[in-house]
């Protein structure tokens, strides 16, 4: 039999235990099986409490959020919405799924996130051409926030509402206040390998009101408040169960102590690389807000000894699963055709970055195997 610290060591599985099945069972035996519940209510409460939101609203995925905040808006056929080309689809299919169209905004090469400085070239280029602007859509990289204050002004001043994508980065902070507070809405993913998990399901988080009902009414079908089945708005089945959100209360309970676990997890990458010319941590240098859900690192072929598909190749021989950063979402086949304020920052960190193995749930023996066989990459 395959030992854990002899077999694969994943970039980041769930980390649950037997808090997480007190919950569960609990929420089991109460009856409440059906998608809402007390539960879901309490998680809401909690998410919004520790995050600082008026409204919570528990949803069946991240996805499903970003949606549900387009079609509150009204947001569809003709307008225009900046979005990171830096992220994984599902930021850029909410988009589409209301019939927008993405215009693809390049990063700074540092963070990975969003350029303020290419978003207001892009919103400039888009309203001097009389195209509509109506949001603007950055995404929290690998768990660092963007630049939430250069942002929100180029937002502001295009009158665009700021839908913030906080999918990789609960539990992260920028300036001192919660991923997940800012803009008009945010929104959390709650997947099986982010920083805390409830199964599959999301979040929409926002201090407006009238947002936070209408997701809610939405994501139930769009049902009326009578008596009989009655619906005066197209709906969607996107509400999060009952159960899932009592696994996620747990989790919620043990958040702390997880994300300290992948901040420690980032101090070793950090000295174990220090003298590693040519390879940096994607983010930079200060990782005090960010929550280090994942690491990744950037080699210059330029200047190391070693690239980084020479540290893949050793890391999968090993059974240690990596993957490259994000490829662009400019770059999917998907996206032909469609148009973007680009500077070709994400596809040198698509060329050059490789993710690296930062769970929770990695023991202290796994990251050892971990440290080894990058030891051996960059000591050759």
């Amino acid at each position: 039999m395959t030992s854990q610290v002899d077999g694969p060591i994943l970039l980041s599985t769930p980390d649950v235990g037997e808090l997480e099945q007190q919950y569960v069972l609990r929420a089991l035996q109460s009856g409440w099986v059906a998608p809402a519940g007390p539960d879901l209510t309490a998680f809401e409460d909690e998410v919004a409490a520790r995050v600082g939101t008026a409204h919570a609203v528990g949803l069946s995925s991240g996805t499903a959020a970003l949606h549900l905040a387009l079609v509150s808006w009204g947001v569809g056929p003709g307008d225009v919405v900046p979005v990171s080309t830096f992220t994984f689809a599902a930021t850029v299919n909410a988009i589409r799924y209301v019939g927008a169209e993405p215009h693809f905004v390049d990063c700074d090469e540092e963070s990975g996130n969003m350029s303020p400085a290419l978003l207001s070239r892009a919103v400039r280029t888009l309203q001097d051409a009389g195209r509509d602007v109506p949001a603007v859509i950055p995404v929290d990289m690998l768990g660092k926030c963007v630049d939430y204050a250069a942002i929100t002004e180029v937002a502001d001043a295009a009158g665009a509402r700021l839908l913030c994508d906080s999918a990789e980065s609960f539990g992260a902070s920028y300036d001192g206040r919660p991923a997940g507070s800012f803009g008009d809405a945010s929104v959390l993913s709650f997947n099986g390998n982010k920083i805390m998990t409830t199964s599959g399901g999301g979040m929409l988080l926002t201090d407006d009101q009238r947002l936070a009902d209408h997701v809610r009414k939405l994501s139930t079908q769009a049902r009326e408040p009578v008596a009989h089945y009655e619906h005066t708005e197209v709906g969607y089945n996107y509400r999060l169960s009952n159960i899932l959100a009592a696994l996620g209360r747990a989790q919620l309970e043990r958040l702390d102590d997880m994300l300290k676990r992948r901040r420690g997890w980032r101090e070793r990458y950090r000295r174990l690389l220090a003298d590693q010319p040519g390879v940096r941590i994607l983010g930079g240098a200060d990782d005090a807000g960010d929550n280090c859900w994942l690491t990744a690192v950037v080699v210059d072929p330029d200047v190391s000894a070693w690239s980084a598909a020479d540290l893949a190749s050793a890391l999968g021989e090993a059974g240690i699963e990596c993957r490259p950063v994000w490829k662009p979402m400019h770059l999917q086949p998907v996206s032909a055709g469609l148009s973007g304020t680009l500077d070709g920052s994400s596809e040198r960190i698509f060329e050059r970055g490789l993710t690296l193995p930062a769970g929770s749930a990695l023991t202290d023996a796994q990251f050892e195997r971990i440290e080894a066989t990058i030891r051996g990459v960059v000591v050759a």
